[in-house]
């Protein structure tokens, strides 16, 4: 899919998981190649989060789409059902079953913000 800057997100797609502080790193690791960069290839945008608590860790992984359709060609006919990486039950405290879908209705200011964009590189 090629992202033109026509294309305004209008669904965000939110998925939450938390692993154990010691393991945090390896996870947020393998998330982005096993998770993150595919989406990276499908979505408008992709945002990943990270809040570190004194004994776990809780990720937030924010994809934009431009309609529950679009997002449907990746996540399948039901947009909410996670599709846990294959390692996950080694590292998730628990499989969440659910994404939240929540329609955009107004953005302010620079919304984005990354350490390392990848946007460029594919």
């Amino acid at each position: 899919m090629t992202n033109t800057p026509t294309e305004l997100p209008r669904i965000a797609r939110i998925w939450r998981g938390r692993t154990t502080r010691e393991r945090a790193d390896e996870y947020e690791a393998y998330n982005y190649e096993v998770g993150i960069k595919p989406l990276i290839q499908k979505a408008l945008g992709v945002q990943c989060l990270r809040d570190d608590r004194e004994t776990e860790t809780e990720f937030v992984t924010i994809s934009y789409w431009e309609s529950v359709e679009a997002m449907s060609r990746f996540a399948g006919t039901d947009p909410t059902r996670i599709h846990h990486l294959p390692r996950d039950p080694e590292f998730l405290l628990e499989q969440p079953e659910r994404v939240q879908i929540l329609t955009v209705r107004t953005s302010h200011g620079n919304t984005g913000g990354s350490l390392s964009d990848t946007s460029n590189s594919a």
